[in-house]
């Protein structure tokens, strides 16, 4: 059957758990709205712009520029150096560290551009296989009738040579099977994130901020107490106006996918019910792929990922309750 909605072919009874969810728009817009005024708030400590001493290396010339310090970002070093740069500059290193290219630089430092077609492309493709999932989880959220229940868990550090990204869902639907059409739906939501050129923000916050962005997710509600305890904080990134937990780094925009794919749904064995492990893949769209070689990509990705399976840290109706 062709849905002439995106899985407006869902039509199976919803679990008991229905009444404890907020709509996905609703959280979605709240979320937004939270880490904006976050963000604001933070902008605003910085009450004097200091100088500091950006000195760029690329591989056929140099350059020293001075810049706001806790304010400008790589990428907008970049805006002095040349147009050809912003767009194929996937992620940056500050002194050696991935820097997202979004992200303030916090002192003098020696600046890199990284690109898919570098002599060591492995910071730049990780961090493209992240931002994969993280998208991915964008179009999970949104992709089902209001009704049905839509949580997102979590999805795993990347791992290229799997041949797909992950995210990982609870999914309020009984015996689903996805369709071909309901795949293709996905995968079309998918590339039509990357035609919006987003830019993926990132945004350092602090526990109780943290609970306040995922008040309405439970998982993310029991995950952020250890985030917070081993690394003192929580990094959060914003694409549109979706919000998720990452330690980063990601790429500069969603306009630097290619080709893209949902290419496999598999329900997880899993103390949690209903977790579905949606996979994916993708090219750059800086590197060419004849469509012989992506088929091939494309059914590579849908064996199941071998990443490890979430299990439950607390059941799902409690958390929806105490949330």
């Amino acid at each position: 059957m062709t849905s002439s909605r995106l899985f407006d072919s869902l039509k199976k009874s919803l679990t008991p758990m229905e009444p404890f969810f907020k709509t996905a728009k609703e959280s979605i817009k709240r979320r937004s709205q939270v880490f904006s005024e976050e963000k604001e708030r933070q902008r605003n400590l910085v009450v004097r712009a200091e100088k500091i001493e950006v000195c760029y290396k690329g591989l056929t010339e140099e350059s020293t520029m001075l810049m706001n310090k806790q304010i400008s970002t790589p990428y907008d070093c970049i805006r002095h150096l040349g147009e050809d740069l912003m767009k194929v500059s996937a992620i940056a290193e500050v002194n050696g560290e991935p820097w997202d290219m979004h992200r303030p630089i916090e002192s003098d430092c020696e600046l890199k551009l990284l690109h898919f077609h570098s002599l060591d492309p492995t910071v730049a493709n990780k961090a493209f296989w992240r931002s994969g999932s993280f998208l991915l989880g964008a179009v999970i959220e949104l992709a089902f009738r209001e009704e049905i229940p839509v949580v997102l868990h979590s999805f795993p550090a990347p791992n290229v040579r799997s041949g797909s990204f992950v995210y990982d869902a609870y999914i309020g639907v009984e015996s689903w099977q996805p369709s071909g059409e309901e795949m293709r739906q996905l995968s079309a939501a998918f590339a039509r994130l990357a035609v919006e050129d987003l830019p993926f923000e990132r945004l350092e916050v602090n526990e109780k901020v943290a609970k306040e962005l995922f008040k309405d997710n439970q998982f993310k509600m029991a995950q952020i107490p250890k985030i917070c305890e081993d690394h003192g904080s929580i990094t959060v990134y914003r694409v549109g106006e979706h919000v998720d937990i990452s330690r980063g780094p990601m790429i500069s925009s969603s306009s630097l996918f290619g080709r893209v794919a949902v290419s496999s749904i598999h329900l997880l064995n899993s103390d949690i019910p209903n977790l579905f492990r949606f996979q994916g893949v993708a090219i750059p769209k800086q590197l060419m792929l004849n469509h012989f070689a992506w088929g091939i990509v494309q059914e590579r990705s849908k064996h199941l990922n071998p990443c490890r399976i979430p299990g439950s840290q607390i059941s799902l109706q409690q958390a929806s309750i105490a949330s």
